[in-house]
């Protein structure tokens, strides 16, 4: 027995709401990767698909999944490009919201369409259908279905390996100085010699990996004092009110923060003030 789904479209909206909420979950388990293959590579070329043919003879079954890949395919790069020049940018979220969005609005396209057609000339998706074979084809079918597979395996693929790969970008670490009112500026400019002074030593590591660091306090070529080594993980950051001093009164005066990374003995960074001691 052949039976049909009137409003299939239903569905394409609760698949993508049912991606909205792995999503907001932080699901990472498989599920939410079916999800979000049919919500890329499918559910948006469908949806608009649909809404330019809402009748049943306007294209036969392999020619609207073909149109529905290959829409989808071209739709989702053109939303990625428009939200590149929106506040919110290319992200997960704005991304799913325009999914979202514009699977929601072209489902609701093509279900206004249909209803403004006789029943009997509307779309409705067969639940089974039969299946005439590969051979039985002709070559015009068996090209398109050829290249429809081959198109939706390597998408498919890509997606998976860009998911399955670590995303890795500029590695970095931030060292910086702060005043002692915590401010990025008001640094010191006049200490009293053989009194210490302060200020705040902050260090963020953005290597993506384990990071031990040290540091130092070097005064006129003179090492003032070793801080203690410092873990962080890649997205940790530490500060910590450090404390140096002139030995005698004396006009610019350099004094050094050296950042060592992993024992090397070679500063990966460094920053300085000109001081005068009195």
């Amino acid at each position: 027995m052949k039976l049909e789904i009137k409003n299939e479209l239903v569905f394409a909206f609760l698949i993508s709401a049912a991606l909205a909420g792995a999503v907001l979950m932080d699901d990472r388990s498989s599920v939410r990767v079916v999800l979000g293959l049919l919500s890329v590579l499918f559910l948006p070329g469908y949806a608009l698909v649909a809404a330019m043919f809402p009748q049943k003879e306007d294209l036969d079954g392999i020619e609207r999944l073909a149109l529905a890949f290959g829409l989808s395919i071209v739709v989702v790069p053109i939303l990625g490009f428009l939200l590149n020049y929106t506040p919110w940018g290319i992200s997960p979220y704005p991304v799913l919201l325009a999914l979202l969005a514009f699977t929601t609005v072209m489902s609701a396209a093509a279900l206004y369409r249909r209803s403004k057609i006789p029943a009997g000339l509307r779309f409705k998706m067969p639940v089974a259908f039969k299946w005439p074979g590969f051979a039985g084809m002709g070559w015009v079918d068996r090209a398109l279905f050829t290249a429809l597979a081959g198109a939706v395996l390597f998408t498919a693929g890509s997606i998976y390996h860009v998911a399955a790969t670590p995303v890795t970008g500029e590695q970095f670490t931030e060292f910086y100085i702060l005043s002692p009112g915590g401010k990025a500026g008001g640094y010191p400019s006049k200490i009293t010699a053989g009194a210490e002074t302060e200020v705040t030593l902050g260090i963020v590591n953005n290597e993506y990996r384990p990071v031990s660091y040290s540091a130092e306090i070097v005064i006129d070529g003179r090492l003032e004092k070793k801080l203690a080594p410092v873990d962080l993980s890649h997205g940790e950051k530490w500060e910590s009110r450090v404390t140096f001093s002139a030995v005698e009164p004396q006009n610019n005066v350099k004094v050094e923060f050296l950042l060592y990374l992993d024992g090397e003995s070679a500063p990966y960074r460094s920053l300085h003030l000109w001081v005068n001691a009195v």
